[in-house]
């Protein structure tokens, strides 16, 4: 059997010490490989090009600039999984809505370090899936879109007056539809219970738990925002946020207030906040936009 490809890291920090301490962290964990170190934003963005890591530990304050720099140079779509390390707690939000998969306030300990690199790793196994996905579907899309194979015309036959009409090529096959969640398993006093998705209006990040949130309760699961979205049908659900993902029909508006901040609000009145970045998806999902 192929053992699985290393997560291949890239550590960006301008403190010799705290370079130290990721990579001896790092040395712990199976499946890595350190890829480079960098000691300031401009040699970040030139060794994530250089290098293209799976994974980058990305200090927020540095001489020539800030982490968040950094993933504006580089893109938050082209940006590798990120785990932003900071000394000030007041940058965790910014981290987040800057596609950032964790944040480690310093100084953290081995168990927090752990748990960062942890989601980190299934990020990337998650997007390395999606990418094989999307390499399969286009390998069956281009053989059902090829070329057909030639078929031997079949012999007269010498009673005939006119050849035999050839048989009428099959039709292409519709690509099949990705498999999205219809149920979510569940844990209530040591018993395992399923919640149908149909059921669930909205999910809401708490920790390293999701909360999800149907008409009859609340269930508490532990997993990451991010797998779970991926999960969940997207013609069905929207992350209108970090730590939001909501039902689309239950959408009843979308508010824009004096600070250019917005608001969903779902049916019933519920109110959840919406990241700028997704505001204008949002909207032309909801057949808003112009």
């Amino acid at each position: 059997m192929t053992a699985p490809r290393a997560v291949r890291v890239l550590i960006v920090d301008d403190e010799p010490l705290a370079r130290r301490r990721v990579a001896e962290l790092l040395g712990e964990e199976s499946g890595v490989e350190i890829v480079g170190t960098a000691t300031s934003g401009a040699e970040a963005v030139a060794a994530i090009r250089a290098h293209a890591p799976d994974v980058v530990f990305l200090d927020v304050q540095m001489p020539d600039g800030t982490g968040l720099d950094v993933v504006r140079e580089i893109g938050p779509d082209a940006m590798p999984v990120t785990v932003f390390v900071t000394a000030y707690d007041q940058y965790a939000l910014k981290a987040f809505d800057a596609a950032a998969v964790d944040y480690l306030v310093k100084p953290y300990d081995d168990e927090r370090f752990v748990q960062a690199f942890q989601r980190a790793r299934e990020s990337v196994e998650s997007k390395r899936l999606r990418r094989l996905s999307g390499e399969l579907l286009a390998a069956l899309q281009a053989v059902q879109g090829g070329g057909a194979t030639p078929v031997p015309a079949a012999p007269l036959r010498e009673e005939a007056d006119v050849a035999t009409p050839a048989p009428a090529a099959a039709p292409a096959a519709t690509p099949a539809r990705p498999d999205y969640l219809e149920r979510i398993a569940v844990e209530i006093r040591g018993q395992v219970r399923v919640v149908p998705v149909a059921k669930v209006q909205y999910v809401t990040a708490s920790g390293p738990y999701v909360e999800i949130h149907t008409p009859e309760r609340t269930y508490l699961i532990r997993e990451q925002m991010q797998v779970l979205e991926d999960r969940l049908d997207p013609e069905r659900f929207f992350r209108v946020h970090r730590s939001a993902i909501v039902r689309l029909d239950l959408i009843e508006g979308l508010t824009r207030n004096a600070s250019g901040d917005y608001t969903v609000q779902l049916r019933g009145g519920l109110q959840l906040k919406v990241s700028r970045s997704r505001s204008e998806e949002l909207e032309r999902r909801m057949g808003l936009a112009k």
